[in-house]
């Protein structure tokens, strides 16, 4: 196989490694430069827990090709938080127990970021729309519904208000 050169941004810094002619950026990311926040679910683009935002929009990362990144910005929930202090989306789960077993939780969290970067006062139906590509099989979405407009409601579309 073919090793690729690729650089691009993760959190805001930049990483330059090495891929294979192929390689999906979920493995990129969490064999090239230790990033696990993105989990490996069905690996066929149905489950959303792999969600990234590339360029400020929602990818399966499962789905995408590593190449295709090239000097793109990525966010994973690993750059949410700041230190102890947690993204308003972050503590609106946490607050709201929008979270049992997590492994869910990546996903709708970029997907809901994606959402309220654009639109910090979304309805109802926007949020569910929103994270319809994020499988849960814990809490039956209305925790997260509610944790997310609780997250715009009190300013989560800014980062840290």
């Amino acid at each position: 196989m073919t090793r690729k050169p690729l650089q691009f941004q993760l959190n805001g810094s930049g990483k330059a490694i090495f891929v294979e002619e192929g390689q999906n950026l979920l493995e990129a990311l969490r064999r090239g430069v230790g990033d696990l926040s993105p989990k490996y679910g069905c690996g066929q683009g149905t489950c959303g827990t792999c969600t990234v935002l590339i360029d400020g929009e929602p990818h399966l990362s499962c789905l995408t090709l590593a190449e295709t990144v090239e000097n793109c910005a990525i966010e994973t929930t690993a750059g949410l938080a700041m230190g102890p202090q947690l993204h308003p989306l972050q503590q609106a789960f946490m607050d709201g127990f929008a979270a049992q077993c997590g492994y869910c939780t990546p996903g709708m969290l970029m997907a809901a970021k994606a959402l309220l970067d654009r639109n910090p006062s979304p309805t109802r139906e926007e949020v569910v729309e929103a994270i319809s590509g994020n499988i849960c099989r814990c809490t039956g979405y209305e925790p997260i519904i509610a944790a997310i407009l609780a997250a715009a409601a009190s300013g989560g579309g800014r980062r840290y208000a």
